[in-house]
């Protein structure tokens, strides 16, 4: 069994990957890496975002981390075939349901936000994302032409309790090791999914886990709250449109979407899939100036979620904080460091070659 499976995707993702290459061959040396082509890159070379032997590897791998796909060179492919399709059928195929994005915000960037430094100062929540249902997955899903002219988009919200229960239960379950607090976000005032969403939140809750606070608040003002007074949650559960749109949001906060890390879990003895928030940036690829530490700190969530590597889940984030803190920044932050200079920057920080 692979112990990380690398897919550094398209744009930035080869880049960045590179790093958390470097970072985990010497942090952890023991671990055994694969790595394979994935998203356009591999539509490229293989005809298709996701080759059945990839996905396979993934499924058989202890730990998953992606680096980024997409790109405007795909955007003429048919929709089955571009990147992104890759990226959901490998979430499908990994069945990876609840994603967890943290909105953290590094002392030493607190007056990198766009934000006012008393905002984002301590800022430390965690979004809890549907991630295999909802409108990104729902049929039927159409581009129709109408009888008189112009043209009809069709997508499809759908949810069921099952789907809805089991990553509310990551939530509460994360919650009671954070400060103890769930916010649910969800359109129910308009939406029928969004009001079976809240029906099946509050009826776990009050079944399983009455001992954490729960709130329940419409997306569209959890957007606004995250700007006003982020610090008010803790953990903030999502469908998979509205923590997609949110989390980004979030990202802002913390001061570069460069800095924010994810994880996607499916059942307990499964890989996690691992990845950067952050999108393929065609603009910036090749140039050597992408933030990696995003992607390192997805690294950091795989030893701490899907490795069993507590201790050096710990080592590597204080690392990046001391990097931080030793003024190191990238051209997203303010700063000058390439790509490889900043990883050149946490190596140093964990006193390794």
């Amino acid at each position: 069994m692979t112990d990380l499976l690398l897919l550094p995707g398209d744009g930035i993702g080869p880049e960045v990957t590179a790093q958390v290459r470097r970072v985990a061959e010497a942090l952890t040396p023991d671990l055994t890496l694969d790595e394979r082509p994935f998203g356009g890159t591999s539509y490229d070379q293989l005809g298709t975002p996701l080759a059945d032997g990839t996905l396979a590897a993934a499924k058989a791998s202890r730990a998953v981390l992606m680096g980024a796909v997409g790109g405007p060179q795909w955007a003429g492919v048919p929709r089955d075939k571009r990147p992104e399709a890759g990226l959901l059928n490998l979430r499908a195929g990994m069945n990876v349901f609840a994603n967890l994005r943290p909105a953290l915000c590094f002392g030493p960037l607190a007056d990198a936000s766009s934000l006012k430094r008393e905002l984002v100062e301590g800022l430390d929540f965690m979004f809890v994302r549907e991630l295999t249902g909802g409108i990104y997955f729902g049929k039927p899903r159409y581009i129709e032409d109408l009888p008189g002219g112009g043209k009809r988009a069709v997508d499809t919200q759908v949810y069921t309790t099952a789907e809805i229960e089991r990553v509310s239960r990551v939530a509460f379950e994360l919650a009671r090791g954070r400060r103890n607090k769930v916010a649910s976000a969800e359109k129910s005032n308009v939406m029928d999914s969004g009001l079976l969403w809240r029906e099946v939140v509050t009826d776990l809750h009050k079944r399983e886990y009455a001992d954490v606070e729960l709130t329940h608040i419409l997306a569209d003002n959890a957007a606004m709250q995250i700007v006003k007074a982020p610090k008010q949650f803790d953990v903030l559960l999502t469908d998979n449109l509205f923590g997609d749109i949110l989390s980004d949001a979030a990202a802002q906060l913390t001061g570069s979407l460069g800095m924010l890390p994810s994880a996607a879990l499916g059942e307990p003895g499964t890989p996690g899939l691992y990845e950067p928030i952050h999108g393929s940036a065609p603009d910036i690829a090749g140039q050597g100036v992408a933030n990696p530490l995003a992607a390192i700190l997805s690294f950091e969530m795989a030893l701490r979620w899907s490795l069993d590597r507590a201790a050096d889940a710990d080592r590597l984030f204080a690392a990046v904080n001391t990097a931080l803190e030793a003024g190191a920044r990238t051209r997203d932050l303010g700063g000058t460091l390439s790509t490889v200079e900043m990883g050149d920057a946490v190596l140093k920080a964990l006193s390794l070659p």
